[in-house]
């Protein structure tokens, strides 16, 4: 097959970034498709990659070099990435539409808040893209969910489909995949066959449909979703006491000598300022730490080995494709881990810093190589982002902005994002805003919490009920109140907040 013309550069991407801001922030009619004998002089549009790993903080990223010396040191890293609700369908629902949960409606993992069945399947981003002229994929991991009730069923937009069917999704053996219509089960309950790792055949699977599909003619989109660092359940089957995920048998142990981090927050002593349900919480035991760090910390670094080695095998088939430079990889994680802050032993959707805070890299044509930005970025933004890259036009209204003209400014841009679990029907939940220096949160419960992270990192004091923060508290009160239910541009407005009197 011919190979594609040279891709556009970003200067050429940026240039553009002006239309494509109006392509994503209303529901525009869809673009028609391109066709594939369009003339060769046209500028070809860039590959797309998504790698979306699960439940992984951005601490993690220490102990991955093929994702740093790969993608980090070619690309460009977010370091303030955080998701919008942290939590496994909300935030992945998020990816797929540009839009915070109280527009999408995914408020959970299962109905009747969330999951699979309330996806807006009919416009996400594969549906865009391929009307745009792409192929599209999808490996591994989609919604919680996926599957229970229509286990062969295939979601609108991929054109290509290796789906992974709940509840087997949570096993590293013995899990289905929905391939293109036709169940497969790989290994059986018991077995650990080194061939069948969950994470190690997704990536065949990614490495194979690249050489399929390159050098092509028409660009595509490839979401890659490993399991890993999500914890395995009970339907494993298998003795999960020694590490859990399990990893890859050639990596058990190479992280033995790790120890678990303990930053101030760590079993935190007075919680005094915290919401009822931390201050519910008892103090962490010598029995529970070791659980935390020997079974959990090391599971789940481990197996994110494996998915080290996954970056290096994708990278690697489309340089020798010819693809690579033309190509636009995303990494980034659904929401973060908490592992002892805050007394909280395991676990996300808390709005503290581990649970929101998600790696971001993205490495592509014309992105600044090495490049640090301090401007906040978020999972609301992905799908604009691709869309931009793409030129492809959103049949939603989004809520996020593209990240290629924040990728090349030389200043950080003052952004507020929400942050949210709910309204729930039933349950606690919260709202609220993540700003550069702030953190308000509102609960369910009427609680409410403050943080000025200049001055506290590790969120151990709320100055919510501090005098000298009125100004603050009320002005950030006063923007939740207009961004708890923003659609579009009003969820992109911000203006600066005071600080606190001298």
């Amino acid at each position: 097959m011919p190979a594609r013309p040279h891709r556009r550069p970003l200067t050429t991407l940026l240039a553009l970034a002006g239309v494509a801001a109006l392509t994503v922030t209303g529901a525009a009619p869809a673009a028609a498709p391109v066709s594939a004998s369009a003339p060769a002089s046209a500028p070809a549009k860039p590959n797309v990659v998504v790698i979306m790993v699960d439940d992984m903080n951005a601490s993690a990223l220490q102990y991955l070099p093929n994702v740093r010396s790969l993608l980090a040191t070619p690309g460009t890293t977010f370091d303030n990435s955080v998701v919008s609700y942290s939590l496994c369908c909300p935030s992945r629902t998020t990816f797929l539409t540009g839009q915070y949960a109280h527009n999408h409606g995914v408020l959970g993992n299962k109905l009747p808040d969330g999951g699979y069945e309330k996806l807006p399947a009919a416009e996400t981003l594969p549906v865009w893209l391929r009307r745009a002229g792409y192929a599209t994929a999808h490996i591994g991991k989609f919604l919680n969910g996926y599957g229970r009730q229509r286990p062969t069923e295939i979601p609108p937009g991929w054109a290509e489909w290796y789906g992974s069917v709940d509840p087997s999704t949570y096993r590293m053996w013995n899990y289905t995949l929905n391939e293109n219509g036709t169940l497969h089960t790989y290994g059986a309950a018991g077995v650990e066959d080194p061939a069948l790792y969950q994470t190690d055949v997704y990536a065949r699977k990614a490495v194979a449909y690249i050489e399929r599909k390159a050098p092509a003619v028409e660009p595509f989109f490839l979401s890659f979703a490993p399991l890993a660092p999500h914890g395995e359940g009970a339907a494993a089957g298998s003795d999960l006491s020694q590490r859990n995920p399990r990893p890859a048998p050639r990596h058990r142990g190479d992280l033995e000598g790790v120890t678990l981090p303990k930053p101030p927050s760590y079993d935190e002593a007075d919680v005094s300022d915290k919401p009822a349900a931390i201050r519910d919480r008892p103090r962490i035991t010598p029995a529970n730490e070791d659980r935390i760090e020997n079974v959990r910390l090391k599971g789940r670094l481990e197996a994110l080995l494996a998915v080290d080695d996954a970056v290096a095998d994708i990278v690697a088939a489309l340089r020798a494709s010819g693809e690579l430079a033309g190509t636009l990889i995303v990494f980034t994680s659904d929401n973060g881990w908490m592992q002892g802050e805050h007394r909280i032993q395991s676990g996300k959707t808390v709005p503290y810093e581990e649970s929101i805070r998600v790696p971001l890299i993205i490495r592509g044509p014309g992105l600044p190589a090495g490049k640090h930005v301090s401007t906040i970025a978020a999972n609301v933004d992905l799908a604009p982002t691709i869309l931009d890259a793409a030129g492809a036009t959103a049949g939603v209204t989004v809520d996020g902005r593209s990240l290629l003209p924040i990728a090349v400014d030389t200043a950080s841009t003052a952004r507020g994002i929400v942050i949210e679990t709910g309204p729930k029907q039933s349950g606690r939940w919260y709202a609220g805003l993540r700003a550069p220096r702030w953190k308000y949160v509102e609960h369910s419960t009427g609680e409410r919490e403050l943080y000025d992270l200049q001055q506290d990192p590790y969120e151990l004091v709320s100055v919510h009920n501090d005098p000298r923060y009125a100004p603050t508290r009320r002005a950030l009160a006063d923007r939740l109140a207009t961004l708890r239910t923003c659609a579009g541009d009003v969820c992109r407005q911000w203006t600066p907040v005071p600080g606190p009197k001298p």
